[in-house]
């Protein structure tokens, strides 16, 4: 794993943390009878967080597949359709 593969993954998973606090902190309002738009406003940022990680994954993924045109998948096998795929479903 290159330097910048095992920074991207250091900001995932910084990402992912950050989207489980919030995720215990929305169940917790939601427990406690929070008001609506605290509630709201919490699954939004969860919501928010989880889809940057995942662009964040496909981007890395992506950038691995340009770095090497020639090479038919990303090194943990994914291909540039499934890239696309994934990407898609993320949109």
């Amino acid at each position: 794993m290159s330097t910048s593969d095992a920074e991207a993954q250091r900001r995932v998973v910084n990402r992912l943390r950050r989207a489980s606090g919030q995720l215990t902190a929305l169940i917790g309002a939601i427990e406690s009878g929070a008001p609506c738009r605290d509630v709201i406003t919490q699954l939004s940022a969860v919501s928010s967080a989880l889809d940057r990680a995942g662009f964040a994954i496909v981007s890395t993924a992506m950038r691995e597949c340009l770095a090497d045109p020639e090479r038919p998948t990303s090194d943990d096998g994914t291909t540039a359709e499934e890239l696309e795929r994934l990407f898609l479903m993320l949109a």
